[in-house]
């Protein structure tokens, strides 16, 4: 009687190789290896962290003082020049601009001084301000020197950069709503989790809360925050109370999809096992039931 050997294959290829690292590979590596094969996903992700360092390095990205008032209101946008009368430069420049009256109409209108050119300069100096609330310095990314103003974006009614307003503003709406979602994940989660998980008295408590609060009508509801808040906080407070209380409602949808991946998930062989295994609830709901549909879950959050 022969003794059959059992044949041990080896990898001789690349997409054995490949096979052999995503068998092994965890769910947060997969998840990378396929976002990263996604280009428009890469390139989506990097302009998305080019924002958010524009709204953390604001006061550095700035080249005006968002609240400083110019003697141009509703300037229009200067595009930075690269050709001039004597021909082309590598250093890109913008012309002065001056102000004139039309008689007839009473209109303010803008053309450019070509008698006065200034350079566009990488780290200059300029207003003085403190990067992070204590570090001050005068250091800007960019700007015009010889007194010169830069206004990419033009100006207000009253003179002010549009661009600087923009970069201060991209703090507050970019910060502001990713709180909001955040609390928003975290209670979905939450809820969702235990509802599909254990079930029971559990699921049909946090059902209920759920339904009685989606009952709420929108308009109404955001009509009675406004006028809940108080009268004396500025716009950027109550913007910021109405996102934290929309967040802390607005769960519900993110807690239904928990709820019923969770129920479909609670039976399957490798919750079985890790919990034969002896790992702990909580263990299997953070390292066993969340990483399977994270991708679901980035992607609402996203949207």
């Amino acid at each position: 009687m022969t003794e059959t050997v059992p044949i041990k294959h080896v990898p001789n290829s690349e997409v054995d190789a490949a096979k052999e690292r995503t068998y092994v590979a965890s769910q947060w590596q997969l998840m990378w290896w396929k976002f990263t094969n996604h280009k428009l996903a890469v390139f989506s992700a990097i302009v998305i962290i080019l924002l958010y360092l524009v709204a953390i390095f604001g006061d550095f990205v700035a080249p005006h003082d968002p609240l400083l008032r110019s003697g141009h209101p509703f300037a229009p946008p200067q595009l930075p020049r690269f050709r001039t009368e004597e021909g082309f430069q590598l250093r890109p420049f913008v012309y002065g601009i001056k102000s004139q009256m039309d008689m007839k109409t009473f209109k303010r209108s803008y053309v450019p001084d070509t008698s006065k050119k200034y350079p566009i300069h990488f780290f200059v100096r300029g207003h003085k301000y403190k990067l992070f609330g204590f570090i001050e310095t005068d250091l800007h990314l960019f700007g015009c020197g010889d007194g010169g103003a830069l206004y990419l974006m033009g100006t207000d009614q009253l003179g002010r950069d549009v661009f600087s307003r923009v970069v201060f503003g991209a703090r507050v709406s970019l910060s502001i709503g990713l709180i909001g979602v955040f609390l928003g994940l975290l209670l979905g989660i939450f809820f969702g989790g235990i509802s599909g998980y254990f079930g029971g008295l559990t699921d049909m408590i946090v059902q209920r809360m759920i339904e009685i609060l989606r009952s709420f009508p929108s308009i109404p509801l955001w009509m009675a925050l406004a006028a809940a808040l108080p009268p004396d906080w500025s716009p950027l407070f109550v913007y910021f109370g109405i996102t934290v209380i929309l967040s802390l409602i607005s769960w519900t949808g993110l807690a239904r999809v928990v709820r019923g991946r969770f129920l479909s998930l609670r039976n399957e062989d490798f919750v079985l096992a890790a919990r034969l295994g002896g790992a702990s609830e909580a263990r299997i709901i953070r390292k066993h039931l969340l990483p399977s549909f994270a991708s679901h879950i980035i992607a609402s959050l996203t949207l």
